[in-house]
């Protein structure tokens, strides 16, 4: 198949309608634009192209019912962003753990510098009032 024209014939019994075929396709378009590889052989370039094709003959998994709704309940609470931080902490290795340590040193030093700062400015003045005498009225 060169060109997808519409409408796409499928089977009934793979796929119960275009909505569920739209559906799939889009999210493997997605995965495809991200790098994956495709599961059939084509000659079209273009991602929704060659994700219709994989719907069609039933290369892609899908899951509709009951099923399809445990799996949103269970994609909707994975962490995405804790699996993301996780896998650059272990792609980084130990460059991101020395990073950390650096960053607590410079933190801790500028901290050290702020503070003295500060008491150089408030300290002296406080020295300064302690000299003066207190006047007493009579």
């Amino acid at each position: 198949m060169d060109i997808i024209s519409l409408p796409v014939e499928y089977h009934d019994s793979d796929i119960d309608g275009k909505f569920r075929l739209v559906a799939i396709a889009s999210q493997r378009a997605k995965e495809l634009s991200m790098g994956a590889k495709p599961k059939v052989e084509t000659k079209t370039r273009k991602v929704t192209s060659i994700s219709i094709e994989e719907a069609i003959s039933g290369k892609l998994d899908f899951v509709t019912g009951e099923e399809a709704i445990a799996a949103r309940e269970a994609a909707s609470t994975f962490d995405y962003r804790k699996m993301v931080e996780e896998r650059r902490r272990l792609a980084a290795g130990e460059d991101l753990t020395e990073l950390e340590k650096d960053l607590k040193v410079y933190l801790h030093e500028r901290e050290t510098l702020d503070k003295k700062a500060f008491d150089e400015l408030f300290g002296e003045k406080k020295e300064e009032e302690s000299e003066e005498p207190e006047e007493t009225e009579e």
